[in-house]
This record gives C-alpha cells, structure tokens and sequence, in this order.
C-alpha cells in the first residue's frame, strides 16, 4: 500500500494525479475499444454481410464465446506475468499489442472479411486476458487503503460507461452509408494508439515477485491458480461473490433485446435505454461505495447490494410479466407509458445496487491478497468469472428453449442470488458483521 502519500480529498481528485490518471484512461479507452470493435462487427455480420458460415443468429454468441474464451485460456499465465513483470511495462506492452491487433481488424472491416474480424475477436479477448491482472494488482501499489475502495468505484464506473458509450459508437458508426466500415476501423486504431500514449504516462511499479518462474502450461497453472486462490477461504468466498455478480449480470444483458421486443413492445431504441440506464446504474453504485463506506473497505455493503439486486429483479418481474400486448412503440412512446417507469426505476435501481455490491468485494481481494501472488489471485477470478457468464447463457438458453418467458428467468435469478448470497454471508460472518455495524448510528 501507499499510503506515505498524502489522501486524496476524494476519488474524482485521483483523476488528477499520475499515480491514477493515466492508468485510469489506458483501461476507460482499452474497454471502450473492445465494444465499438464487437458491437460494430456483430452489427455488420448481422445486418450487412451475408456469411453463409455464420448466420446472423449465432454471430452475437460465437463473437461473444471468441472473447471470452481467453480469460478461460490464458488468465493464469497473465496473472503470472503481471506479478513477475513491472506492471506499467506489461501495460504498455499490452496497448502495443492492442495497436497491432487494430490495424488487421482494419483491413478486416475494409475487405468484409469476417474471418479476419473473428480472429481480431480472439486477439482482443487475450489482450483484455493479458491487461486485467496487472490492472486489479496496480491499484493496491499505488493507492493506499483509504483509496482503495474509491479508485475501484472509478475503474468500474469508467469500465461500464465505456462498454455503453463503445456500444453506441460502434453502433452508430458501423451504420453510416458507404464509409460506416472504415469509419469503424479508424476509430479503433485511434482508440488503441491513445491508449498506448495514456500507458506510456504510468509510473513505474516494482515487480511483486521477481523470483517468480513462470509456468508457461496454461492448464496446469490453471489449476494451481485455483488452488492457491482457494488458501484463504474468506477471499475465495470472495472471488465466488464476484463471478457470481457477472453471471447476475450477463443474464441481464444478454436479455435485453429480447426483453425490450417480446416484453416491453418497443423497438431497437428502447433495448438501448436498457442498456443505458444498467451501465449508469452500476456506475451510479460503484461511486457512492466510497462515501457510504467512510473510505475503507466495507464489506458490510456488500449484503445490502445483494438485497436491492434481489428486491428489484424480483419486483421486475411483477412489473413486467402481466404488461398488455402493443404495436412496437418506439423511445417517446414507450417513455410516455405510466407502467414503463416501474420496470426503468426497478432496472436501475437493480443495477445500482449491483455496483454496491461489487466494488467492496475486489477491493477486498486487493486488500486481503499477498502482493507477490495477488494478480495470480485476479487471475483466477477472472478465470471463475468466464465460468461463470458462459454458465449463465447455457442455463438461460435452456429455460428459453423449454418455455420460459423473460420476466420469468429474471425473477428465478433474483431469488437464486438471495440464496447465493446467503450461503456466501453465512460461511463469511464478517459481512453480516460489517452490515450491522453500517446501520448503527454514526455518532
């Protein structure tokens, strides 16, 4: 930990330091990037080329699949050389890859080649395998304890108003007759190179484990990573809470097309609206995680979270399961209907508390992991959480396919994260003690 230096007087002020700032903006434009490339792709595949291999309804899940699959790969050996290396020159080593990989998406989007653009998937997911340990293992160095839970509330915050604004432009872009695919290429490349300038202007961080040999077998270090992160139950608990989070997320999100269609009788815009009042949401929730938690790790914030993510995907489902039959409305009309503002309050509120509930809980891991195995530690948790969220479109596609409705999957996943929950509080009592200390008066 730092904490030899002076605290910030909040968490918007490290986004003046050096310390912060650039590590901040290599990660905002590195996750902006991956959206625009994959929405901007799945757009094209699904709308504007006609690829006789993969068919416009599959092309969302195999991009996915391709994307995610690295982080099942390939996370135990990022999270040994992000111990192993110093990390701002992993970082900067990443963004160069990130360049390289943008530049034959490039000619990908320019010739319609969607092989091309599909192996750009693949290159895209282990460069976002390779950046996330050092990411969650540089915090820790730099920031000090009073810090923590702010500079995480900022780095997801800046993840998930990325994702949405990457979606948009992407989308936006990809669309515009004649040059909407080279639009798309340059603004990709562009993205890469200033994320490459932003790495460049991160400090020196010193190596965690320089005696380290790294196990080039991504199987058996796999393996290992998840031994060694099961050692110290309370963070394993820890790490299972988060992979959790994604697949209470990726449910969500992989809906709400279908939800905004099927449910909610609105058009394309309306799917968008979801979308963004989730990401505002959750970044709403990680922000207030610093003041709520007087600028320590409070794990007694993550119970609440659980229970307003429970609440307001159950009450969704109520708002929901019974609305009327309609024509497809667009955004204005379906902003007008009095009985949509009970599902946009219940979808943001929901998303609110999911940022409550994640920013305590790596803050946590970051505090509680040893610094020369901790983004080994980060490693295996993102490799749980690619687990996880294929788990999640499985088990969705088989209620869909044996006659689930939407709000149906959304009320059965918020009472399994109720009992999810409880199971995780009752082996940790500490966040249940943390909680009850929360509501007890401040003076």
């Amino acid at each position: 930990m730092t904490d030899s230096l002076p605290p910030a007087p909040s968490q918007f002020a490290l986004l003046r330091q050096r310390r912060f700032a650039p590590f901040f903006w290599t990660q905002f434009l590195g996750a902006g990037n991956d959206n625009v490339f994959k929405f901007a792709f799945t757009v094209m595949v699904t709308y504007q080329l006609s690829v006789g291999w993969l068919p416009p309804a599959l092309a969302g899940l195999v991009i996915g699949a391709l994307f995610i699959l690295p982080f099942v790969l390939f996370s135990a050996t990022s999270g040994q050389l992000a111990d192993h290396w110093e990390k701002s020159r992993l970082m900067r080593l990443v963004k160069n890859l990130e360049i390289a990989i943008m530049l034959v998406a490039a000619y990908g989007f320019w010739a319609g080649n969607a092989g091309v653009l599909l192996a750009c998937t693949f290159g895209m997911g282990c460069h976002s395998t390779l950046f996330s340990p050092a990411k969650f293992a540089y915090m820790p160095q730099v920031l000090g304890e009073h810090e923590l839970v702010g500079g995480n509330g900022l780095v997801e915050m800046g993840t998930f108003v990325a994702i949405l604004l990457g979606n948009m432009l992407g989308g936006l872009l990809v669309a515009i007759p004649q040059v909407g695919h080279m639009a798309v290429a340059v603004v990709c490349v562009l993205f890469a190179v200033l994320g490459r300038w932003a790495a460049g202007r991160i400090p020196h961080t010193p190596s965690a484990a320089l005696e380290l040999h790294i196990n080039w077998n991504p199987f058996t270090e796999t393996a290992r990573n998840l031994r060694l992160a099961a050692v110290d139950p309370v963070v394993f608990r820890s790490l299972l809470a988060i992979s959790w989070m994604w697949f209470f997320g990726a449910v969500f999100l992989s809906q709400f097309p279908a939800f905004a269609k099927l449910v909610l009788h609105g058009d394309e815009r309306v799917a968008s609206l979801l979308l963004v009042l989730f990401s505002l949401g959750i970044g709403t929730g990680a922000l207030l995680c610093e003041s709520l938690s007087r600028h320590k790790v409070e794990i007694g914030l993550v119970p609440i979270g659980a229970i307003g993510m429970s609440v307001f995907a159950v009450d969704l489902y109520f708002a929901s399961h019974a609305l009327p039959a309609s024509a497809l409305m667009g955004l204005q009309a379906f902003v007008a209907t009095p009985a949509h503002w009970r599902v946009m309050t219940d979808l943001a509120l929901l998303s609110l508390f999911t940022g409550l509930y994640s920013v305590p809980l790596y803050a946590l891991i970051q505090q509680c992991s040893a610094a020369s195995h901790r983004a080994r530690i980060i490693a295996a948790n993102n490799i749980l959480n690619a687990l996880f969220m294929i788990a999640s479109s499985l088990i969705a596609g088989a209620l869909l396919s044996h006659g689930a409705t939407v709000p149906e999957i959304f009320l059965l996943t918020g009472i399994t994260n109720a009992v999810f929950s409880a199971y995780i509080f009752v082996r940790v009592p500490a966040y249940w003690q943390g909680f009850a200390g929360l509501l007890r008066p401040r003076g």
